[in-house]
């Protein structure tokens, strides 16, 4: 009696590792943590019920269930290289940068990603690794026909296919069927036509990038090649953190897309640079922006005051609105946003304040800083030097008056032995400033770049270290 519990015992041991090791490679987890209790719990119980032979057939069973389970396992690892295969072919690689997409081994090929133990292919990165324009860039392009054979990569997470030459082809339809994405990067690719729709099937999408490049239109402008004519497909996508459309004609949607993009809880970075939008910028009947971290909107048709809802936007650190057409006085409460960092306003001509109150403010995060090209007027306050954090900081083009403050605040505040410690680059040029030139310039450690043109400055400039760049034109000045 001894002796058969021992073989029965030893046969249940078996054959429930054996159950236990196929569920783990199906991944069938559930399964799997039940078969680990059992596993683990008291084998005597069970072995005065389950008679041998009941047992031998138990092993058996497990044994089909294993060769069916690897079967299956193997043809999804067939169908997975084939899609890759198919995809390939449809490339033209000039530099054979896909020379390794060749053997069973796939999960090896440069730029493809796999899930740990199963083979299904998860992510696939071909960007070009030099994406900026010049003879290497188009030497190492992709261009040809983007195959619909992805849709067979059931688990895809993560698609990047930018900066490559798919030219005068449109962004595929089955794109929309690829429903697992959460990853999809086709900037600066060449394409064309509309952006599809069904893109709004796509609801775990979290980062979108189909910015486009211009082509030379007419006497007037510039053409985008890719265009939405209705953007309300986009409040589908309930998971998107990240959107960008630079270069994208959405002239056609009108003011419609504030409201349509607000309807995105999560979307934390809008980048909407040249993208045709005219007109004023329109206050949501709800702000729902409670993630918004980047805005960067410049380059439109934008003919109106500073969007002042923004202001209620607190998690904003990034805000670039140069090159409209903005007017009015630029928000005081600009400086108040407790985690900015970034502010461009340039080249808008008409936004006006006195800049003597606007950097009364706190600004207690700003890094950088441009304001250049508008209607500026007054004096530098001696406070600016409380801008611990500032790295960057363009004036020019402006109206501001009077002389430079002899001496300005922030070594106690900074924590520093000279002023603007992290400053970098400084440009007051172009207005109408007088006087002798502070010391305090001379003592900004990290200055690499300094522009004091087109003004009526006299010198001498003490500096440390001299900038690498350094306009004073029109002024008497020295460097020791």
């Amino acid at each position: 009696m001894l002796l058969q519990t021992n073989k029965s015992e030893v046969i249940f041991v078996i054959t429930l590792h054996h159950l236990l090791y196929i569920l783990v490679e199906l991944n069938m987890q559930e399964n799997t943590k039940k078969f680990e209790v059992l596993l683990n719990s008291r084998l005597d119980i069970y072995m005065e019920r389950i008679p041998v032979f009941i047992l031998v057939i138990l092993y058996f069973i497990s044994t089909k269930v294993a060769c069916n389970g690897y079967t299956h396992i193997n043809n999804n690892v067939q169908s997975e290289r084939r899609a890759l295969i198919d995809f390939k072919s449809g490339l033209t690689d000039p530099n054979n940068r896909l020379s390794s997409w060749k053997g069973n081994n796939y999960c090896y090929w440069h730029g493809i990603g796999c899930e740990n133990g199963t083979g299904f292919v998860v992510s696939i990165n071909l960007r070009n690794p030099y994406p900026i324009e010049n003879d290497i860039q188009s030497y190492m392009n992709l261009s040809g026909v983007i195959s619909p054979s992805l849709i067979k990569l059931k688990y895809l997470k993560y698609l990047d296919l930018s900066f490559n030459s798919f030219k005068a082809i449109p962004i595929p339809q089955f794109f929309g069927s690829m429903k697992n994405l959460i990853y999809l990067n086709l900037s600066h690719c060449g394409f064309m036509g509309e952006i599809p729709s069904n893109l709004e099937n796509l609801s775990n999408l979290q980062y979108l990038d189909f910015s486009s490049k211009y082509t030379y239109h007419n006497d007037f402008g510039y053409s985008s090649d890719l265009f939405i004519q209705n953007i309300e497909w986009m409040t589908s996508l309930v998971s998107l953190k990240h959107l960008s459309a630079n270069n994208v004609n959405l002239s056609m949607v009108g003011s419609q897309w504030i409201e349509v993009l607000n309807k995105l809880p999560m979307l934390i970075e809008l980048h909407l640079d040249d993208c045709s939008l005219f007109g004023s910028i329109p206050s949501p009947s709800f702000v729902n922006f409670t993630s918004l971290s980047v805005i960067f909107i410049s380059s439109n048709g934008f003919n109106s005051t500073f969007p002042e809802w923004l202001l209620n936007v607190s998690s904003l650190v990034s805000i670039d609105m140069s090159w409209n057409i903005l007017h009015g006085r630029i928000p005081l409460g600009l400086g108040e946003l407790p985690n900015l960092q970034y502010l461009d306003l340039s080249s808008n001509f008409y936004m006006e304040d006195n800049i003597s109150q606007l950097l009364r403010k706190s600004w207690k995060k700003i890094e950088f800083l441009n304001l250049r090209k508008n209607d500026l007027h007054g004096s530098i306050p001696s406070f600016i030097g409380n801008f611990c954090n500032l790295q960057y900081l363009d004036l020019s083009y402006s109206k501001l008056n009077g002389s430079l403050p002899d001496i300005i605040n922030g070594t106690k505040t900074c924590n520093s032995k000279s002023p603007l410690p992290n400053l970098r680059e400084l440009d007051l040029s172009d207005n109408q400033l007088m006087g002798k030139l502070p010391n305090w310039l001379g003592e900004l450690k990290n200055l690499r770049r300094l522009e004091l043109s087109d003004n009526k400055l006299e010198g001498p400039v003490n500096h440390r270290k001299k900038p690498s760049s350094l306009s004073l034109k029109w002024e008497i000045f020295s460097l020791k």
